[in-house]
């Protein structure tokens, strides 16, 4: 089992340490570690992986805009790193403005890509994936849909799923809870998500449209923790897929994660 989207670190959220735990309570047998978003220094990131090996595989960041942008992806790749976290907007000065996401393409990296879902369903992005067609672009937060500035249209959860129309695209699925929220004063577990059809449904949308070959869960740690918790955002997103066959659930929940960034960095 891995977790595909978690976040660690000594000054913002918690330290490696405080994931592993969870993960050792809840069966989860790997995690990639995602850059928070602004953080640019990955050496905490190559550090945790160093420790364990194993275990850890790692997406970084660079500053896009920076002159030296191109070679210090260059340089995190040669030190192992898995992937590169981008906005889908992210264009390099100069005169290739395709010059960082060239650089991943050429380091065999996958691409982490998270923003606004006006952004990722819209025609520049998907010119981009068309022009890297074999580097793979993994969603995170289900295309936008959970961010709060999306507004819940059909339209854009149609684009969202047309996104499945390009075989180097992998949607990242999230916790339950980021799709329906506790109510404040209800009990948890009488509210969890995997109740909630109408929420629920989407998940399954999307396994029809992509295939469990392309999506892959994360829990968002530790900010999952504000919200159902480690454990729950698991077990619930798994009793979601719970009459799906074995094979679609162990591809969603470590067989796409360990293809797209495990092997890949091996």
């Amino acid at each position: 089992m891995i977790d595909a989207h978690c976040h660690a670190s000594p000054l913002w959220f918690e330290p490696v340490e405080t994931l592993l735990f969870q993960m050792d309570r809840c069966g989860v047998h790997k995690a990639v570690l995602t850059q928070i978003l602004g953080q640019f220094d990955n050496a905490y990131q190559e550090q945790c992986v160093a420790r364990f090996p194993d275990r850890l595989a790692h997406v970084g960041a660079v500053q896009v805009a920076a002159a030296d942008a191109v070679q210090k992806v260059t340089a995190l790749t040669r030190r192992g790193m898995a992937g590169l976290r981008l906005r889908p907007d992210a264009r390099s000065p100069g005169d290739d403005p395709l010059a960082i996401w060239r650089a991943a393409a050429d380091g065999g990296l996958a691409i982490s890509c998270g923003g606004p879902a006006a952004s990722i369903i819209s025609g520049e992005f998907a010119a981009i994936v068309r022009e890297f067609a074999a580097m793979p672009f993994v969603i995170e937060h289900l295309g936008g849909w959970t961010r709060p500035d999306c507004d819940h249209s059909p339209q854009v959860w149609q684009g969202i799923l047309a996104l499945a129309d390009h075989p180097n695209v992998i949607l990242k699925i999230p916790a339950l809870g980021q799709l329906a929220p506790r109510a404040v004063g209800q009990p948890l577990p009488a509210h969890a998500p995997v109740l909630d059809a109408a929420k629920g449904a989407i998940l399954i949308e999307a396994l029809d449209a992509f295939g469990a070959e392309r999506l892959m869960w994360g829990s968002d740690f530790p900010v999952v923790a504000s919200r159902e918790g480690y454990a729950n955002a698991l077990d619930w997103t798994r009793m979601l897929f719970a009459e799906r066959s074995s094979a679609e659930r162990e591809a969603i929940f470590g067989g796409t994660a360990e293809r797209i960034f495990f092997a890949r960095a091996a």
